[in-house]
Order: C-alpha cells, then structure tokens, then sequence
C-alpha cells in the first residue's frame, strides 16, 4: 500500500513546509514592520506578503484534496509531478507577490491552471473507477485493446 502513495505523502509534506515558509516570512514581516497581530494593514510591502500567504493558505485544502484523488484514482506520478509543479508555482507567487503586486499574476495562473489540471485528473479517475466498479465497463483496458 505505502509504495502507491509515497509520492503523494512526499509532495503534502513539501506543501506543508512550504505553507510553514510563508507564515514564517509574515512573522518576519511582522517585526520588520511592526505589526502585532491581529493587525493585517500597515505597508504594502508587509500588506502584500500577508496577502501572498493567506491566499495561499485558502487554497492549500483543495490542493491536498485534488493531489490525493488524482494519485489514487488515476495516477500516482502524474498527480506528484502535478504537485511539483503546482507547489513551485505558488512559491513563484508568493516571490513575486512579495516583490509587487504586479509580479503575481503569471504564477497564480499557472497554478490555478496546474490546479485545473488536478481537478480534471480527479474528475476522470474517479468516474473511471465508478464506471468500472459498478458498470464493469473499464475504460483504460479498452482503449490499450
């Protein structure tokens, strides 16, 4: 069983302390600028980095959601190299987010578009699965035949 999910777990542990990364950079805007929680205004250089993590925190759940039914119902390694991809076009965004507001727009449509991808994967394979469980119809043997 782990070996079908050792890709999966390594990616979520990187997600994970990629998520710790940021909060860790907004503590450190939050000396740097002076700001005590729960104050989240103040300037835009600590504004946008406190964006950058929050934004992606909200998305971190449907990330972990689409990465495990992707791997478990279609394919391990695709859904990891989708993580992949995905985990470093957030570090991406939150870099440049964190640089301008400017520079955030290319990395949040990559990873949403990365993100798509992983929904649509999910999607796939868990219709694949019912189809196969319940209607004995199995769609990748016969398009392999």
């Amino acid at each position: 069983m782990l070996d079908q999910i050792h890709w999966l777990a390594a990616v979520t542990v990187l997600g994970v302390l990629e998520q710790a990364y940021f909060l860790l950079q907004v503590i450190y805007a939050r000396r740097l600028f002076g700001i005590s929680p729960p104050k989240t205004s103040g300037p835009p250089e600590f504004e946008r980095i406190f964006r950058a993590q929050v934004n992606s925190s909200e998305y971190f759940p449907i990330f972990l959601a689409v990465l495990w039914q992707a791997g478990l119902f279609f394919h391990q390694g695709l859904a990891a190299a989708l993580g992949l991809l995905y985990l470093y076009a957030r570090y991406c965004y939150f870099m440049g987010y964190k640089a301008s507001s400017s520079e955030r727009l290319a990395p949040i449509y990559f990873s949403a578009g990365v993100l798509w991808i992983l929904i649509a994967v999910s999607a796939l394979g868990i219709l694949c699965f019912f189809l196969s469980h319940y209607v004995g119809l199995n769609i990748f043997q016969r398009l392999t035949a």
